[in-house]
């Protein structure tokens, strides 16, 4: 059975909306928890637009599941990753003017930089996940510096509109999790992931862990969080 990791930033959206206190993403963290989801996924982001320094504090002394840092690969990220010490960091790309982030990280491109990143992470006993695109290519360098796991991108999957678009996705989707498994890489999946179209990639067994926010956000508003999550964990299933 495939895991949830559940992505708390935008109940710290809300919260930063008014420069307040609520709503309260620890307090969000402990009831998704208590709805079965398998860990607390957070992005901190360099802008600190939503989650901030003090909130990945506190998820680490306060959360019982796995603990998954999402994070640009830069020196100051790399430095707090080291000091809180989160179960697993992953490495995504990262542009100010994005509302989310828009799509894999190259790291075919960006060999070095990574490579250094994930060999810090791992001198501090951190788990190393790389969010990237459907690509053979990625894949393959992924494994080429050491990542323990990779988070396929599954956003254009998720958004195309038509069955023909879809299918293309959910084939290289397929592909990439197979590559990466038969390399010996974990493999995640994770970004615009809803209560429809989730169903249908939970065939391909190879992923063994979901990342998905948005979605249960959006359902926790009509019926809680940790109904939302239920309802989500008995689909990945």
């Amino acid at each position: 059975m495939a895991r949830l990791g559940v992505n708390i930033d935008h109940v710290a959206t809300l919260r930063q909306a008014r420069q307040g206190v609520e709503p309260d993403p620890i307090t969000a963290a402990v009831l998704i928890e208590m709805g079965g989801a398998d860990g607390i996924v957070v992005h901190l982001r360099e802008d600190r637009r939503h989650i901030q320094d003090r909130d990945l504090r506190l998820l680490r002394e306060v959360i019982h599941t796995k603990l998954d840092m999402e994070m640009a690969a830069t020196d100051e990220m790399v430095k707090i990753a080291l000091e809180v010490k989160p179960d697993m960091v992953t490495l995504v790309p990262e542009r100010r003017q994005e509302l989310t982030t828009e799509g894999g990280l190259d790291v075919a491109g960006h060999l070095e930089n990574v490579k250094n990143a994930v060999a810090l992470l791992h001198d501090g006993g951190i788990i190393v996940s790389l969010f990237v695109d459907p690509d053979l290519d990625q894949i393959k360098a992924a494994h080429k510096i050491n990542a323990d796991y990779v988070e396929i991108h599954t956003g254009r999957y998720a958004n195309a509109t038509r069955y023909k678009e879809q299918n293309a996705e959910f084939e290289a989707i397929g592909q990439s999790a197979k590559l990466a498994y038969k390399l010996n890489l974990g493999v995640n999946a994770g970004h615009g992931l809803n209560y429809r179209n989730i169903k249908r990639l939970t065939q391909f067994h190879e992923i063994v862990e979901y990342n998905i926010g948005h979605s249960i956000m959006a359902r926790a508003i009509f019926v809680g969080f940790e109904q939302a999550v239920r309802e989500m964990k008995e689909l990945v299933k």
